[in-house]
């Protein structure tokens, strides 16, 4: 039986809104908006049926219209593939289709994270993978760019969704570029819990920002000469060419065993 005078999942969309300020803040999303979501179960029947699973979501126009400071009840509660909003105030964004592709890719896939980051966007405009350098974002490995599809189409929930399922559990960590839209994060595994995800979006995107700027840095220095490649933990991991034209997604892939070695 539904818990008289709560809010659905109350705790879970109060967490969500304190996600869409600090994105917003740290500029790992502009005014343009973006979408982020993650699964939750109703463990206790209260909302319908035990066990059943729904999707937390931020409404469409959360930047535009309110600035990115919404409200818990704000954030929608959505019954996946009816797209019924069970919850909350605000309308649905139109690319739902790409979450829901993206659950259905790999239902071990517990949130997603799409925005538009300020530095990683300019990698995403530009159609070339990220360098992956430092150590803090190596779990993420490779950062490769998706081909253009226009927003909210079907084309793009197509394009994502038939990637996802192709990379298995590498999905369960990882980023992607929409070339010319923005980054997409997904993260998950079979125990973890949705909000347990959507915080590792959030770390992801935000030190992936810092990425994105030095690897910006290492390509201009590269460009003027003083550096001969991407350098990560101290070995070289790939080159300007490596990036710009063989758009290879490199990060540095070598174990800490291999690396104390070299040193």
């Amino acid at each position: 039986m539904r818990n008289a005078g709560r809010m659905p999942f109350e705790h879970e969309r109060a967490d969500m809104a304190s996600i869409v300020k600090f994105i917003m803040e740290r500029f790992d999303t502009n005014v343009a908006g973006g979408n982020f979501s993650f699964k939750v179960v109703d463990r206790d029947g209260d909302y319908g049926e035990i066990g059943k699973e729904y999707i937390i979501m931020t409404p469409t126009m959360m930047s535009e219209a309110y600035l990115g400071t919404l409200t818990a009840a704000q954030i929608l509660v959505v019954e996946p593939h009816t797209r019924k909003i069970i919850d909350g105030v605000g309308n649905l964004t139109r690319e739902i289709n790409m979450h829901e592709a993206v659950y259905d890719a790999n239902p071990d896939i517990k949130a997603i994270l799409h925005g538009h980051a300020k530095e990683q966007l300019s990698w995403a405009t530009m159609g070339v993978p990220i360098p992956n350098l430092t150590e803090a974002t190596q779990k993420v490995k490779g950062v490769e760019v998706l081909p253009f599809r226009h927003n909210c189409s079907e084309e793009i929930a197509e394009m994502v969704g038939a990637h996802v399922a192709k990379l298995g559990d590498a999905a369960l960590m990882h980023e992607y570029l929409l070339n010319s839209h923005g980054t997409m994060i997904t993260v998950g595994g079979k125990n973890m819990s949705g909000l347990t995800a959507i915080h590792k979006a959030v770390s992801v995107v935000d030190t992936m920002e810092y990425n994105a700027h030095i690897a910006y840095e290492q390509t201009m220095l590269q460009l003027q000469g003083s550096l001969d490649g991407y350098y990560s933990k101290g070995i070289k991991i790939g080159t300007v060419e490596d990036v710009f034209k063989d758009h290879k997604a490199i990060y540095n892939d070598k174990s800490n065993l291999e690396l104390e070695v070299k040193s």
